[in-house]
């Protein structure tokens, strides 16, 4: 048979990574003002004295780093999309990315609790009138980019082969986003912390306030981080997906019939889309295409390979 014949056999994997995400617009324009901000905390620490300010202008080039991450993420998925030297596409390349920022995320939640314990000890004089100032715009810039990021359509698109069509339904996390989500609210987080502690020293004369709400919030960092961290490795080692996707699909491949699946692969290769492989045990067997069409389109499952064995004992 010509190569030429197997067109109509063949599909592109792709799965629309050559597409724009919602995630990519949004957060490279809030890696723009994290930056803007970064300098203006920095500078502002600088001019004031304040070991609070620059420190939080320091975290804040840490986090324009990881959303620069972020971003290029999204460019190369996009660009390599069609690159045959991805198995099944680019979508992994979202997560390998959230990963890094998890790891990141760590290492910043491992400076907070440093610099806080360090700050315990030894106590520094703190410019309060203008860190309180600077502080509130932080929160201000860093929530409002928090909230951009949390409305952040999640959708996701992917074309192929198959001839089934695909619902609204969708499983799984973009976890390039969520982790750009995580470094901006790290850093509203901070600010919040800041401005309780500065109020705190400048009324109550509570300065021991600013290093223990910094371990504090060192701590729910390091919980946000441990958790991105947990469900992107899950992507990128191939584990099962939940039964949430796989037993509609046992239930929908087997259903009345006397059809029963021996083994089933099912793992995400991207966000919220999945390869499967089955194995079908049949006394009375169909094509694979019979099985294929039977799959809920909502469990996005793009790429299918299904072997079918014979058994004549029931």
């Amino acid at each position: 048979m010509h190569t030429d014949n197997l067109l109509p056999w063949q599909h592109d994997h792709v799965f629309g990574q050559d597409r724009t995400l919602p995630g990519e617009r949004r957060t490279l324009l809030i890696v723009i003002v994290t930056a803007v901000m970064m300098v203006v905390e920095i500078s502002a620490g600088l001019a004031f004295g304040s070991m609070a300010l620059l420190a939080d202008g320091l975290h804040m080039a840490s986090h324009t780093v990881a959303l620069g991450i972020s971003v290029l993420a999204y460019v190369c998925a996009r660009r390599w999309s069609a690159d045959k030297r991805f198995t099944f596409g680019t979508g992994k390349i979202n997560s390998l990315a959230g990963f890094g920022s998890a790891v990141l995320l760590g290492g910043f939640a491992v400076v907070m609790a440093t610099e806080s314990i360090g700050r315990l000890f030894n106590p520094i004089a703190i410019a309060f009138d203008q860190a309180l100032v600077v502080a509130t715009i932080g929160l201000l810039v860093n929530g409002g980019s928090a909230w951009l990021l949390a409305t952040t359509p999640h959708t996701h698109g992917h074309s192929h082969g198959h001839g089934h069509g695909h619902g609204d339904h969708h499983h799984g996390h973009d976890h390039n986003l969520r982790a750009a989500y995580f470094h901006v609210l790290a850093d509203a987080l901070t600010s919040v912390l800041a401005i309780v502690a500065l109020l705190g020293g400048k009324y109550l004369q509570a300065n021991w306030l600013d290093p223990v709400i910094g371990i504090l919030g060192a701590i729910l960092v390091a919980r946000w981080s441990y958790g991105l961290l947990r469900e992107s490795a899950r992507v990128l080692l191939d584990f099962q997906a939940d039964d949430a996707v796989t037993e509609p699909l046992r239930q929908a491949i087997e259903g009345a019939s006397s059809d029963r699946i021996s083994d089933l692969h099912v793992w995400s290769i991207g966000h919220g889309i999945f390869a499967a492989e089955i194995k079908i045990v049949s006394d009375a067997p169909a094509e694979p295409d019979h099985y294929r069409s039977l799959v809920p389109g909502d469990l996005n499952i793009v790429h299918m390979a299904i072997e079918i064995q014979t058994c004549t004992d029931h």
